[in-house]
């Protein structure tokens, strides 16, 4: 694999970091690199971090490659947020590549990986005849390489949450030792430059209250940065915990409210006058405004089928 060097134009963010305990601070080495996996050949769309050799979310198989050609060695674990496909679509194709590879996952989640069908078909739904050409192959993960998580739990070094709310199996990890959090797609997608925030919410898993209790929960961790797959570090993370919760109960009002040629409409509108144009076709991609509403208007019709729910 290749060597890893500034002029890599697939790292960012390599640098100084401030490490606080308690009162003592010290300057060191950045703790964190962040791996633009280029999807479908476009930065700043899915991004995997590295950490001493672990990788939070690396990202579909289609990146696979560039994930690799960025490492100086072979990762020994992989911490996953949750299993959509531009998170862990690669984890099979990595545990081929590296048979002691350790796989991390929530335990809702742990049975997709270990005979991702369903999942598959979950996704086939969304994506048709793209699915190819988006993720690449999935391959299952042998159950000997996968450890389930509930929330709660410290592995290498991570504090872990459950965080449900974009996917019943969502969790986010705390670095102990730098005070960064990966929060998946809890804190809602911006593209660098702008701050400006959607709220992912593809079917089938949406719940807005659950969300907004996750989003509570990793405040609690008074974290140093979040870290987003899509895309990039903040420095402001209650900031953009609020911005991610804003945008949900605006996506979730507006869809309550309009129909789906409304809601299309408004929230391209939006996209259209806050956003770049570069920007905005990466916010697309990440979050595509047809899912934000499947996903929506499939949790307004749970609610009416169940009021108590």
């Amino acid at each position: 694999m290749a060597g890893v060097g500034a002029h890599d134009p697939r790292l960012v963010g390599l640098g100084k970091a401030v490490v606080c305990h308690g009162q003592h601070c010290k300057f060191g080495r950045e703790m964190t690199r962040l791996i633009d996996v280029m999807h479908l050949g476009r930065d700043r769309v899915i991004g995997a971090y590295e950490i001493d050799g672990l990788i939070v979310d690396p990202g579909p198989t289609t990146g696979m490659e560039t994930l690799l050609s960025s490492l100086e060695q072979g990762p020994r674990a992989l911490l996953l947020t949750h299993i959509h496909l531009d998170h862990a679509g690669a984890s099979g194709s990595l545990v081929r590549r590296f048979p002691n590879l350790r796989v991390y996952v929530h335990e809702v989640g742990a049975p997709h990986l270990i005979d991702p069908a369903k999942l598959l078909e979950s996704a086939a739904r969304l994506y048709g005849n793209d699915m190819e050409r988006l993720w690449g192959e999935v391959l299952p993960v042998p159950p000997e390489n996968v450890t389930a998580l509930a929330g709660g739990e410290m592995v290498e070094g991570f504090r872990v949450a459950y965080v449900p709310g974009h996917a019943q199996h969502h969790v986010a990890y705390l670095h102990e030792d730098s005070g960064d959090a990966y929060v998946g797609d809890v804190a809602g997608v911006r593209i660098p430059p702008h701050d400006f925030t959607m709220a992912p919410t593809p079917p089938p898993d949406i719940d807005v209250e659950a969300w907004e209790q996750s989003l509570d929960r990793v405040a609690d961790w008074q974290p140093r940065r979040l870290c987003l797959t899509h895309f990039d570090r903040t420095e402001q993370p209650l900031e953009q915990l609020e911005r991610v919760r804003e945008s949900l109960r605006r996506q979730a009002a507006l869809a309550k409210d309009r129909g789906r040629e409304c809601f299309l409409a408004e929230v391209g509108a939006e996209l259209d006058r806050e956003l770049d144009p570069d920007v905005a076709q990466r916010v697309r991609q990440a979050a595509p405004p047809e899912q934000l509403w499947l996903g929506l208007e499939r949790y307004w019709r749970k609610r009416e089928e169940s009021p108590d729910a």
